[in-house]
């Protein structure tokens, strides 16, 4: 639609000119049951009223709205008709008074893409329920607004649903005379606002604390999901995390919680991990697990819980004014979940997690031709929405992490305390921030934004050694690097960790010194004297945000003895060094898998124990040479069978093993090994194989062509849940076939008939690593519909189609000079669309690069 792709400076002009007094919103939602009659969307009332101010009185501006129709538009009393004011997406607001009331009338659709007001039906059972979800545009689906951030107001919600139902807002809400009425919010942004609809599953709780002034805070707790999902449903594991982390940020905050309740609603067909609405936080359901899942999976939710909590305060109570700052809620709500993590919860190893997992995220993002400083510029909504990427989130809570670093503890949590109390309910930019911290500080902390915040691209730290005749060190130096792309060397506070053998064989630090790096090369003179290494390890403890290197020493003994490096963290901190040479084509894939192979069933950490799998997987698809990759595949079905069968019964190493396994699987036996553990007929002492590891064994037995869609069907017969058809979905999708491929390329690409959760899984069945031969006719393919399929679908499908569909499988010259000719056709292309090809067209060097590294080391 013309003008769905707000500008920012169409929304600061708004801003200048408008502010809002509030909102009053009423939805009848009864249409989402019973039959839908006629062709088009199923709709739903919408009747809004809004009432704002003008400062130029007689001024022209507009609201925004995405509907299938416009019943009525009345301006100040006065009704204009909606086929002259209503484009589709925008409501032309003329001759404006000083102050203004605006009604909007509409029929709006729900969604089945996971934006707007999103509908589900429930394949179990057919009940439907509804959630929605808004951010960065998309509560312009479901009621009229002034669609950007900064122009904040209180809402008031009304909402008709199906007598059986219950219905959550933001405010706590009553039923009378059949609506369901809200409490008016405090002034919060129009994307965090929310409804939640339907026969879910809820349970109660209450959250009291009593503060040093006599004080008393209770807070209503509230978790909830689908009926089918509630035999599953930990509520108590969820409010014990939650009523952890609300001690935490009251104790750190010095600022009470400020939306009312608290409920948290675990919703199907999520496009996101979870949604900072106040009051009711939205997650995706699959955080409640139904089969057995490891320590990883409880800790990556206690962190999810904690980032949407520290929102609260980032994000919801002080908002940045535009897209640009959006790392001012982002950046510190994913620090401040692992910073919460550790200080409050069971789960007191989360910055190794950090470290492995949210880094890695971060430093892929940061080397791709679409990276960007922290504070982006952002234009648009297009650009918006792809920013919610591993720069804004995990390099901006790794820079934070420096910048606790950098100015202290006590002076960073002090800063965000008056942060909070100046801006409340406010919006802010960078400089609003960086005022309170050098307050605080002392700090300059200009040049340290300047450095940190407004560049973009990743430094690489390497330890130089120089040892005496005496076998000491005679000088250590760090020598940091920067790429030519991104030429900009930064100043870093570092420690180094020294690390020799002991007599028992293990690798531990004997040695460290803290340092601030700052130039091409800096002496670390502290180490001087220091006994000769055989390990140094540059940025130990993860104090900073940077590549990490090795000397040749250095690198020689992890080769030969990662595995007996006692530290976990230090672990961690070389595996990722590790996997960021192998993607950097400075180590050959091969070498990566051989260490997996021989040290990562030494690896205590779970969490990293899942990731290494990850990356193993990764090398041998991507990176490792294609005449090697048939004895990769052996090599990592037989370690992984055989730490399998090493793994204690009944552990979560096991658990983890068995999954590798199956994603691993190639051999001819391999097969026989699942179908027997699926039958029964085959034991793995301790291995319980329930309905989510079924799935899981009998995938790639579908995709190496041993199991058929009888066998699918009759497995969905087995677990015929809203989960099990993702599964089976997916699992056709992979079968060995050409009319198969056919099938699902025109479901995703010609049609729009499957929900958001459908089309993901498609698109994950379809593109199977060995079935590339069977997907190179889509190469073309690709290229020739792209421009389309983002002009036709809503953004988020467009995303998951381009990316998701990218043919990176046919990792060959050929393939990356065909999107270097649609990039050179296609310069006027929408910027969001050419980023996402941008990105996809590196990758695909990186492994072509990985692969002639790999081949050199035959």
């Amino acid at each position: 639609m013309p003008g769905e792709n707000l500008s920012r400076d169409e929304a600061r002009e708004r801003a200048a000119l408008l502010s809002v007094d509030g909102y009053d919103v009423s939805l009848d939602v009864r249409s989402a049951v019973g039959d839908h009659a006629g062709d088009g969307p199923r709709t739903f009332r919408s009747v809004t009223t809004i009432r704002f101010r003008c400062a130029e009185p007689g001024a022209s501006s507009f609201a925004d709205l995405i509907a299938p129709s416009v019943t009525a538009v009345s301006l100040n009393g006065r009704d204009l008709d909606p086929s002259e004011v209503f484009d589709g997406s925008r409501i032309l607001l003329e001759d404006l008074a000083a102050e203004n009331e605006l009604v909007v009338d509409a029929q709006c659709a729900y969604s089945r893409t996971g934006e707007g007001l999103h509908r589900f039906v429930d394949p179990e059972d057919g009940e439907v329920y509804l959630y929605t979800q808004y951010e960065p545009a998309d509560s312009r689906r479901v009621f009229a607004n002034f669609e950007q951030p900064d122009l904040k107001a209180p809402f008031r919600f009304e909402v008709r649903a199906p007598q059986e139902w219950t219905v959550w807002s933001n405010g706590t809400g009553e039923r009378a005379d059949g609506v369901w009425r809200f409490a008016e919010t405090r002034p919060i942004s129009t994307y965090i606002t929310c409804v939640v609809a339907g026969p879910y599953h809820y349970v109660t709780d209450s959250y009291v604390r009593t503060f040093e002034d006599g004080t008393r805070l209770e807070i209503p707790l509230g978790a909830m999901c689908r009926k089918g999902l509630a035999p599953y449903f930990d509520a108590d594991d969820v409010f014990l995390v939650t009523k952890q982390g609300l001690d935490f940020f009251h104790d750190h905050f010095d600022y009470p919680y400020p939306f009312g309740k608290y409920d948290q609603a675990f919703v199907p067909e999520y496009n996101l991990g979870a949604m900072e609405n106040p009051g009711l936080v939205t997650f995706r359901e699959e955080f409640i697990f139904r089969g057995k899942v490891t320590r990883a999976s409880y800790e990556g939710r206690a962190n999810v819980i904690l980032h949407e909590m520290a929102h609260m305060w980032f994000g919801d109570l002080v908002t940045m004014e535009w897209w640009d700052d959006l790392w001012l809620k982002e950046s510190f709500a994913d620090f401040m979940g692992s910073f919460s993590l550790v200080g409050a919860t069971r789960f007191t190893d989360g910055w190794i997690t950090f470290a492995n997992r949210r880094k890695a995220w971060a430093y892929r993002a940061d080397q791709l031709p679409s990276t960007h400083p922290i504070t982006a510029d952002i234009r648009d909504l297009q650009d918006a929405k792809l920013n919610f990427d591993g720069i804004t989130y995990a390099k901006g809570a790794s820079v934070l992490k420096q910048l606790v670093a950098y100015v202290g503890q006590d002076a960073f949590l002090e800063g965000a305390r008056r942060y909070f109390k100046r801006h409340a309910y406010g919006n802010t930019r960078l400089g609003d921030l960086l005022s309170v911290l050098e307050e605080t500080s002392g700090r300059d902390m200009a040049a340290w934004s300047r450095f940190w915040l407004q560049t973009a691209g990743v430094n690489a730290l390497t330890p130089q050694v120089l040892l005496n005749t005496e076998g000491r060190i005679d000088e250590l130096a760090v020598v940091q690097e920067a790429a030519e792309s991104h030429p900009e060397l930064r100043p870093h506070r570092v420690a180094v960790g020294l690390y020799r053998r002991t007599a028992q064989g293990a690798l531990e630090r004997y040695a460290r010194a803290e340092a601030d790096v700052d130039g091409p090369r800096t002496v670390v003179a502290e180490l001087a004297g220091a006994e000769a290494p055989e390990l140094v390890l540059v940025n130990d403890d993860d104090l900073t945000y940077c590549k990490i290197r090795f000397d040749a020493t250095s690198l020689e003994t992890l080769k030969g003895g990662l595995g007996d490096l006692t530290d976990p963290l230090a672990r961690a901190l070389c595996w990722s060094a590790l996997w960021n040479m192998t993607r950097d084509a400075l180590l050959p894939a091969r070498d990566f898998i051989g260490l997996v192979l021989r040290f990562a069933g030494r690896e205590s950490d779970i969490g990293v124990l899942q990731m290494l799998h990850a990356w193993a997987n990764s090398a041998l698809v991507h990176y490792a040479a294609p005449a090697w990759r048939a004895e990769g595949e052996r090599l990592l079905a037989e370690g992984a069978l055989r730490e399998l069968r090493a793994a204690g019964p009944g552990s979560e190493h096991q658990l983890a093993w068995a999954r590798f396994f199956a994603s691993t699987a190639s051999r001819d036996s391999d097969p026989e090994l699942l179908k027997g553990l699926l039958a029964g007929t085959e034991k793995i002492d301790g291995l319980e194989v329930d309905q989510e590891l079924r799935w899981v064994f009998l995938e790639p037995l579908v995709v190496h062509g041993h199991a058929d869609e009888k066998a699918l069907e009759a497995e969905l017969a087995r677990d015929d849940t809203a989960s099990g058809k993702r599964h089976q979905v997916r699992c056709l999708a992979a079968r060995p076939s050409a009319a198969v491929k056919a099938q699902a390329w025109a479901r995703v690409v010609e049609s729009d008939s499957l929900s958001n959760a459908l089309v993901e899984a498609t698109i994950t069945g379809f593109a199977q690593p060995s079935q590339r031969e069977l997907l190179a006719p889509y190469a073309e393919k690709y290229f020739a519909v792209i421009e389309r399929v983002w002009a036709e679908r809503s953004i988020q499908i467009g995303m998951d189609v381009v990316r998701g569909l990218f043919p990176s499988l046919q990792d060959s010259p050929g393939t990356l000079a065909a999107t270097d000719a649609w990039l050179a056709a296609h310069e006027d292309a929408p910027p969001a669309l050419r980023r996402l090809v941008l990105e996809a067209r590196d990758d695909l060097a990186r492994a072509l690069r990985g692969q002639e590294c790999d081949a050199a080391a035959e």
